[in-house]
């Protein structure tokens, strides 16, 4: 990593789903350790940004770089092992495989080979997940799942944690659970960039924020901006 690169930088990002054009240009940078928000109303194209960012939905245009490395149009596992955790939406855990088994699956080194996250810690993060090592990912509840799928991408020790609708569908406290974690992470020193409807929360949360509309930057500045700014919120967020 080149001395004050950015973890993530995207720039002018074109990406596709067949003939349909979803971004228009995006320009995303996450710096070590900051917390940044996407936003935007349903089908603005946040999701669509991880994905290209991830290599899961190449860009057709732009480029995409890891810690000052250029890995535009990488295979996603490679893209991962640079220090990227993703707790997708949906939580994607292995409905067949016991929590304990989620867990160890996914664990590796940091970058720099540090093995900060264990199965331990995660079990002293997620109380309820140490109680159920050995129940299968389909006897959890939702909430419990969701943990399991925050404590699944910390097992990959990552350096930028990526969160996309991290508390969507949740019970009210256990979304206050899991934004107490976010918070931890934070605090630990893990960049995050997080996708969440809870505007209050985000806004308490992140540093930056960057709204998406029609797969294009309309808004990007500081959380402490957007709190001003209501005239934005009613704009593009709908709130």
């Amino acid at each position: 990593m080149t001395e004050d690169a950015p973890l993530i930088e995207a720039a002018g990002l074109h990406t596709y789903y067949g003939a349909s054009h979803i971004l228009h240009g995006i320009d995303l940078s996450i710096a070590a350790g900051e917390s940044v928000s996407l936003l935007g109303r349903n089908g603005m194209g946040k999701t669509t940004t991880i994905r290209s960012i991830l290599g899961l939905t190449p860009p057709r245009q732009g480029t995409v770089r890891i810690r000052g490395r250029d890995m535009t149009g990488a295979e996603p596992h490679r893209i991962a092992q640079m220090g990227l955790g993703l707790v997708p939406e949906g939580r994607g855990i292995f409905p067949n495989l016991s929590v304990r088994e989620n867990l160890v699956m996914a664990a590796r080194p940091a970058v720099d080979g540090v093995e900060t996250w264990t199965l331990p810690r995660i079990c002293d993060l997620f109380p309820p997940l140490a109680e159920r090592l050995d129940n299968m990912g389909n006897q959890l509840s939702g909430g419990e799942q969701q943990m399991l799928s925050v404590g699944r991408a910390l097992m990959t020790n990552p350096d930028v944690l990526i969160l996309d609708e991290a508390t969507e569908g949740l019970a009210p406290l256990i979304r206050r659970d899991i934004w107490a974690v976010i918070r931890r992470i934070k605090d630990a020193g893990i960049a995050t960039l997080v996708v969440d409807k809870d505007l209050d929360t985000l806004l308490d949360v992140c540093d930056r924020c960057v709204i998406l509309a029609k797969g294009q930057v309309a808004w990007a500045g500081t959380a402490a901006d957007l709190r001003t700014n209501p005239d934005i919120h009613r704009r593009y967020l709908g709130v």
